[in-house]
């Protein structure tokens, strides 16, 4: 990739690092990365994905920008009330960085769609707060053999961890099936400080530039937790991959993508 005078000045910091450089740089510009939820976690990783290069940003949730969002959904501002947020968050990642594509599905995410969405992604960041969805999401991965980050938020609190085929456990390895409904409060009805939805999806962002890269490691077998009121980092090594898990397991029972809740991504995170 032949890069201009323009991109050599906006990824002057990318290129002296000895871990990107040219190349790694190259290779962000070529990326596809598509964020599932445009509300407190894919704010802070669409932005720093179009500051970063990312070629190809997928953006997609069903949601218009409401007041109560503003308080963690960085990428919306108080104009864009009403909008729709795929709309609303391409407009500012296209204004941060124009050398970025920015497609936009502004439609719930189901069964009946996600393989065909995510298909052309080289990593996929599941930026929902529900879990049908974050099921949905890794099974869709787990069957199309596609990357992704997970995260959670809730309160003060927050979590991550990395999928990639064939490296480490899925989420449903580790969390086996949905909890009942209403057993875990979302951020609605808990509520969440907003700067840990920065933190947080900040880190999914790093994993998606680690990945396109190769610099690094990613959290692959690992789980990282972070209380905001202790200042605590706790990284959790996970068990192996489950034999007998329903989606990548020997004798895998889960062969598509399932809807555990009807419209399960229409995220309010």
């Amino acid at each position: 990739m032949n890069f201009t005078n323009d991109q050599l000045a906006r990824y002057s910091r990318h290129i002296i690092l000895t871990e990107i450089g040219v190349k790694g740089q190259a290779r962000i510009n070529e990326g596809r990365v598509l964020i599932i939820g445009a509300g407190g976690l894919g704010a802070p990783v669409a932005l720093y994905l179009a500051a970063a290069g990312v070629g190809t940003i997928g953006m997609a949730d069903a949601d218009e920008v409401d007041l109560s969002n503003l308080q963690r959904q960085v990428i919306h501002t108080t104009a864009d009330l009403g909008k729709a947020k795929v709309e609303s968050a391409a407009e500012t990642m296209k204004a941060i960085n124009p050398d970025v594509t920015v497609k936009t599905y502004r439609s719930f995410i189901y069964s009946g769609n996600i393989l065909d969405i995510i298909k052309d992604y080289d990593f996929i960041i599941d930026g929902t707060d529900n879990f049908p969805a974050k099921f949905l999401i890794n099974d869709a991965c787990v069957i199309a053999r596609k990357p992704f980050s997970h995260a959670g938020i809730l309160r003060f609190n927050g979590q991550l961890m990395t999928y990639v085929p064939g490296a480490g456990p899925c989420y449903r390895c580790v969390f086996r099936e949905p909890p009942p409904k209403d057993a875990v409060p979302t951020c609605r009805q808990a509520g969440v400080i907003g700067a840990v939805a920065g933190v947080i999806g900040s880190l999914q962002a790093m994993e998606a530039v680690k990945f396109l890269t190769g610099a690094g490691d990613l959290l692959t077998g690992s789980l990282l937790t972070y209380d905001a009121l202790k200042n605590d980092w706790h990284k959790v090594r996970l068990p192996p991959r489950r034999a007998d898990c329903a989606v990548c397991g020997a004798k895998p029972t889960i062969l598509e993508p399932v809807d555990y809740e009807q419209a399960v991504c229409d995220l309010k995170h």
